[in-house]
């Protein structure tokens, strides 16, 4: 019995790591090619603290917890990439923009634990 529940465990949390579909992963090296070439929304899903304390430019700070909120603040049509300290959040992120109807959306895999 305690292996199916302990399988349960390990399955959800692959689950909510799994990338939503149709968003596009990228690395922080390909972050920095793509900011000097893209006009897209930049948005860091952490906290106020975590990005005062270390940001990188550009990007708009819009909490993971606020952003179901303003996510209506957000241009539908226009790409948004989405950061945060190690790309958990952001995968999170890219799900609840997902669900509200956005298609253009892309997660730094690592955050900015790879920067």
């Amino acid at each position: 019995m305690e292996w199916i529940l302990i399988g349960a465990v390990v399955l959800f949390f692959i689950w909510r790591m799994m990338p939503a579909k149709g968003v596009k992963t990228i690395s922080a090296d390909e972050l920095k090619t793509l900011k000097k070439t893209k006009n897209s929304q930049w948005i860091d899903v952490r906290t106020p603290g975590e990005f005062k304390a270390r940001n990188m430019r550009g990007f708009q700070n819009i909490p993971l917890g606020s952003l179901p909120q303003q996510a209506s603040s957000l241009d539908k049509n226009k790409e948004v990439v989405l950061l945060c300290q190690s790309g958990m959040r952001s995968t999170q992120a890219a799900k609840v923009l997902k669900k509200q109807g956005f298609t253009r959306i892309v997660n730094v895999r690592g955050g900015m634990n790879q920067l």
